[in-house]
């Protein structure tokens, strides 16, 4: 297969040639790369990319900027085959990426996505194991691998805590296109993509196989929106509206999960300390209802 790598830019310009490069440096190179630079202001990134001279690659520059959901559903919007990877712009693919998805899709050609074995690095690129990275890895199921996923039991597993990492999942493209991105979501619009598709009767492969390299760090987006307490916001509206689309469906045991989000409203309990020496009133208040579990 030929496999979209969309890649919506707007950060470090160091990083983003790393991304490129490790493209480019693909085992299997049946990939085609279209970068979607969302206005950011330094243009270096773009002549870098346009000098490249490679035919698989195309740059293109927004004519105003769209913000990440908004660039994300740009993305989608450009895709041309079956399998599309969105690839954050400082992140890395190690060499066997391409080829790796493409043979669990081959071995696995029902499922719509494909989430295959990932590290995770710090700013500069050394391994690093934060928090939210331990608790991934706990939550994420167990067994042999790879895996495939699907109905009350995935749902469950994500609703738990979400182990997948976004910008390393291989998706079906047409189920892109069918639900695309909610841009009133800033935190969690992957994780509500994800569920919409397995609440319609999508099915994931999990892998163990280690060929992406995610970039965690402090800047990031999912970084943010802690101690004010919206990014809690967000995940409970997440977490209430997967609970009854999936009692709707008889997924009685992903629908206690999502009303329960214990690994959340934990999250919710550690950014406390942070809000009471902010003396930020609202986001205490808004951390404490998260924390017991209010609607």
């Amino acid at each position: 297969m030929t496999l979209d790598i969309l890649m919506p830019f707007y950060g470090r310009v160091d990083q983003f040639r790393l991304a490129v490069e490790s493209v480019l440096a693909q085992s299997d190179g049946e990939w085609r790369l279209v970068i979607v630079d969302d206005v950011y202001p330094d243009i270096s990134a773009g002549e870098w990319a346009r000098g490249l001279n490679d035919p698989r690659i195309t740059y293109l520059r927004n004519e105003h900027n769209l913000g990440v959901s908004g660039n994300f559903n740009r993305c989608v919007s450009l895709i041309e085959n079956d399998f599309a990877v969105i690839m954050g712009c400082d992140d890395v693919m190690r060499p066997g990426y391409v080829a790796r998805v493409a043979r669990l899709q081959s071995q696995h050609p029902d499922a719509d996505l494909i989430q295959p074995g990932v590290s995770v690095v710090d700013e500069n690129g050394e391994p690093s194991s934060p928090l939210p990275d331990r608790v991934k890895s706990l939550l994420r199921p167990r067994g042999s691998k790879p895996q495939v996923l699907a109905g009350d039991q995935l749902a469950a597993s994500l609703l738990r805590g979400n182990w997948c990492y976004f910008p390393s999942l291989c998706w079906r493209s047409d189920r892109l296109r069918e639900f695309g991105f909610r841009e009133d979501r800033r935190v969690v619009q992957d994780l509500t993509l994800i569920l919409q598709i397995v609440l319609s009767g999508g099915a994931l492969v999990l892998d163990d196989e280690t060929v992406f390299d995610y970039r965690r760090h402090a800047a990031s987006v999912s970084s943010q929106g802690g101690v004010d307490g919206t990014k809690f916001a967000e995940e409970r509206d997440v977490f209430y509206e997967a609970a009854d689309r999936c009692d709707a469906l008889g997924w009685h045991r992903a629908a206690r999960v999502a009303r329960r989000h214990v690994p959340s409203r934990l999250n919710a309990l550690s950014e406390l300390p942070a809000a009471l020496r902010s003396g930020d009133s609202v986001g205490r208040r808004a951390l404490l209802r998260h924390v017991l579990g209010g609607r």
